[in-house]
């Protein structure tokens, strides 16, 4: 019986610590634009501009969870207990992004309802303003983000967060313009009802993701029967079994399999030609792999 493992190059090869410079540069551009905002939506009274200010407000802790766990990913753990190390600080940051989008969402879905059947005073002038400047600082962090939201999911939730508040900022201007050209405050409202529902529809994707991969399931793209198949063409592998797929983080993927052989002199080939193929074929750079000679020696536990 022998067993083998590979690995990449751990934080170094980290998805969201290639991209720590860009979540910074994209926390300073909302973080100091945030106040201004939310002064501006309380002088003209604007739920839009309001709305999007809390949702800036968002970003701000969002971003910042998102910058504190790449952090915390790549830290090196000195307790020896965290023996995969901490990359799920990331998972759990983009988790709490999921919670702020829903909580923004059902706040700003609350409060246009109590303002159905009102006559609220509206500046429009305030929101055309504000509403321009947030969506060029929007912009600007969105191309900051976008290269990384496909790696790393702690980026996605940070870019999908942004997403959002670029779109509130063109909800406040189009509402801005609707109101001076019906002269009715209602837009406002239902505009803040469209960005509401976009949010939360966009936190629930988010949270799919995140589910995913703590409930460790095979990772996105990777079918297992696939894998396996491609195990057991492998010449010298009769059999696989006990084979569990997941991701730890995005852009790590681990594996763990017992490959079955009736010649014990190719367990170190057998090894190779696993790991090369997980490493080739599927992006698995952490494979742990066991050869065995009788498979009816492998006990079976309970779960």
């Amino acid at each position: 019986m022998g067993a083998g493992h590979s690995h990449g190059g751990g934080a170094a090869g980290h998805a969201g610590g290639r991209h720590r410079w860009r979540l910074a540069v994209a926390f300073g551009l909302v973080a100091s634009f945030f106040l201004v905002e939310l002064i501006a939506g309380l002088i003209s009274g604007s739920l839009a501009l309001l709305s999007d200010a809390g949702h800036m407000a968002a970003d701000v802790v969002a971003l910042g969870a998102a910058l504190t766990a790449t952090r915390i990913a790549t830290r090196k753990d000195t307790t020896g207990r965290r023996t995969y190390g901490s990359y799920r600080a990331e998972v759990f940051a983009s988790g709490l992004t999921v919670l702020i989008m829903l909580a923004v969402a059902t706040y700003v879905t609350v409060s246009a309802i109590s303002r159905i059947g009102g006559s609220p005073e509206v500046a429009t002038g305030p929101m055309f303003i504000v509403g321009g400047i947030g969506l060029i600082i929007n912009i600007v962090a969105l191309l900051l983000l976008r290269s990384g939201a496909s790696e790393s999911i702690n980026v996605k939730g940070a870019y999908l967060e942004v997403m959002a508040d670029t779109l509130g900022s063109v909800g406040v201007m189009v509402a801005g313009v609707l109101i001076m050209i019906t002269g009715d405050a209602i837009w406002d409202t239902v505009i803040a009802l469209a960005i509401a529902i976009f949010v939360a529809v966009r936190a629930i994707m988010l949270a799919r993701e995140v589910l995913t991969v703590l409930g460790q399931h095979a990772p996105a793209g990777i079918d297992p029967v696939e894998v396996e198949t491609k195990l057991a063409a492998i010449p010298g592998v009769r059999e696989v079994h006990d084979l569990h797929l997941w991701t730890l983080t995005s852009g790590m993927n681990v594996a763990t399999a017992h490959l079955v052989s009736d010649d014990p002199s190719q367990t170190t080939a057998l090894l190779e030609q696993a790991q090369n193929l997980l490493r080739t074929d599927f992006k698995v750079e952490h494979a742990t792999l066991q050869v065995e000679q009788d498979p009816t020696r492998c006990a079976e536990v309970s779960w």
